[in-house]
């Protein structure tokens, strides 16, 4: 096998599958595990808290927006977040761990820290579903 592959394990035979991979693969060849990627109701779930955030809080006096929220908050769960230069140089960007790679249990350690972020600075947080049946 040559470049990437990914097994999303539901069945024995992705199982047989990656077992068959696993014994032809080349020496040095680097193998992942990671739990069951987060859900789409957590995503909602946290775009809608992120998004009541953006709207009542400030942070030093200032207003961010939902991705910059967003990096905040994934860099004080422990992902690793880091500032790359811009191809002219004029700015910094952001460089760290997608939340759309992020674990159903680190999602909700993720929206656990948010909840409790938020009842620590005030924030009335909506309902997503509600959101929907508007």
């Amino acid at each position: 096998m040559t470049g990437r592959a990914q097994i999303v394990i539901q069945w024995r035979s992705d199982r047989e599958l990656a077992i068959q991979w696993a014994n032809r693969a080349a020496p040095g060849t680097r193998i992942e595990f990671k739990g069951p990627q987060r859900t789409v109701e957590q995503n909602d779930r946290m775009w809608a808290m992120l998004t009541d955030v953006a709207r009542q809080k400030r942070l030093n006096g200032r207003r961010y927006s939902t991705d910059q929220w967003k990096v905040i908050f994934l860099h004080a769960c422990g992902k690793e977040v880091q500032f790359v230069p811009s191809l002219d140089g004029s700015t910094f960007l952001p460089y760290g761990q997608s939340s759309s790679d992020l674990s159903v249990k680190e999602m909700s350690d993720l929206i656990e820290f948010m909840f409790a972020w938020g009842a620590e600075n005030g924030v009335a947080w909506s309902d997503p579903k509600q959101a929907e049946a508007r």
